[in-house]
């Protein structure tokens, strides 16, 4: 899906016939005036190749956003002062992404936006109970099992069940959640809002998997989504698209073996922000992020059972006492905003992921949602 050579878009065409790609074409043209994108993306069709090509504008192709690949600000750049909406935002950012992403189709396509967009929006609406021990759910839809954790109860809708444990506005009340839990629940909703629009078929076998073994952890991330980029061809720092799920690496050895500091997984909501699980009121932007998991090696505590901990009242107290554009910040900033080591490694890595995860395909291609019924 990724070649690091070209930027833009690129949607596979079935056969080479003239009539085939003007089609596709017509229907792109379509799609992109309906988001409001007419005049900012072109659109052409590379016969030779097989492919219908998209990229931003040939104005836009030059400005130095655009070439740092830097997305933080995107929203302030486009619309004429009237912002963007969360699909305009999506588009855009992979437009001038710093790889070509490849769809095998258009429906691929639209389906891949759609699902970042549902991931985006729930996590603007998700607030947690941060918990790596005593987790809930909302007991008319899950119930606990010794071996698997949670599961769907028969006969409960994952759509409904998952909106309930996520959202405090559907359930009244918040529930207990790991970071990285969370992070998963949040892309396993976006998607199967949209398998409920496109693949029926693939959402009640999902539903029948939760029901019995819950996809988690490592096996979430191999049947759901594939990384791009690397610790040699690193994702440029500040490149972000809204649905990202993104791991700010804690590269303090010592706060970091407290469970559930070890990083922390959030989801870019678009616009600058990221998640803030915990307090979905109080979004966090990149330099909050790193400045709040740099202070947790000074917020690292002991309580009277011998257990370690973070004081995170504490945590909240030297984020506020750091002024904006002081020695300070740029001394943690300069610490925090580079490439993390490698797992195991703490030497002079920064919070920063190298790679970013993009949701597999739901309708056909490689990468494609697999996993076993």
């Amino acid at each position: 899906m990724v070649c690091w050579m070209t930027a833009g878009i690129r949607i596979h065409l079935p056969d080479q016939a003239a009539t085939t790609a003007q089609r596709v074409l017509d229907q792109l043209h379509g799609w992109l005036k309906s988001l409001g994108l007419s005049e900012w993306v072109t659109c052409s069709i590379g016969f030779g190749l097989g492919w219908v090509l998209l990229n931003l504008a040939g104005e836009l192709q030059g400005a130095p956003w655009v070439l740092s690949c830097d997305t933080l600000g995107l929203c302030s750049a486009f619309g004429d002062g009237n912002g963007l909406d969360l699909a305009q935002e999506t588009v855009l950012a992979m437009l001038f992404a710093p790889l070509s992403l490849t769809f095998p189709n258009l429906a691929e396509l639209q389906s891949h936006v759609r699902i970042r967009v549902n991931i985006a929006d729930t996590a603007r609406k998700a607030e947690l109970r941060f918990d790596t021990d005593a987790v809930d759910r909302p007991d008319g839809y899950w119930h606990y099992d010794e071996d698997h954790g949670f599961l769907l109860k028969e006969g409960q809708p994952l759509i409904e069940a998952l909106t309930s444990a996520l959202i405090p506005d559907a359930s009244g009340r918040t529930y207990s959640f790991s970071c990285y839990r969370a992070s998963e629940y949040v892309v396993l909703l976006g998607i199967a809002r949209e398998l409920e629009a496109t693949h029926p078929a693939l959402l009640e076998a999902l539903e029948a998997r939760w029901r019995t073994r819950p996809i988690a952890s490592r096996r979430f991330h191999d049947a759901f989504v594939h990384e791009v980029g690397s610790a040699e061809a690193p994702v440029p720092m500040h490149y972000y698209i809204p649905g990202d799920r993104v791991w700010f690496r804690n590269p303090d050895e010592k706060s970091s073996d407290v469970s559930g500091y070890e990083g922390s997984w959030v989801i870019y909501m678009g616009g600058g922000q990221f998640a803030n699980f915990w307090q979905r009121g109080a979004p966090f932007d990149l330099r909050s992020k790193c400045l709040e998991v740099y202070f947790w090696r000074d917020a690292l505590r002991v309580d009277a059972q011998g257990n370690r901990f973070i004081d995170e009242d504490r945590v909240a107290q030297l984020r506020a006492q750091v002024a904006e554009g002081s020695a300070l910040e740029a001394s943690i900033l300069q610490r925090m905003r580079r490439y993390r080591d490698a797992s195991g490694t703490y030497r002079d890595g920064g919070c920063i992921d190298s790679t970013r995860e993009f949701v597999n395909f739901v309708h056909s291609g490689a990468p494609r949602i697999q996993f076993d019924a």
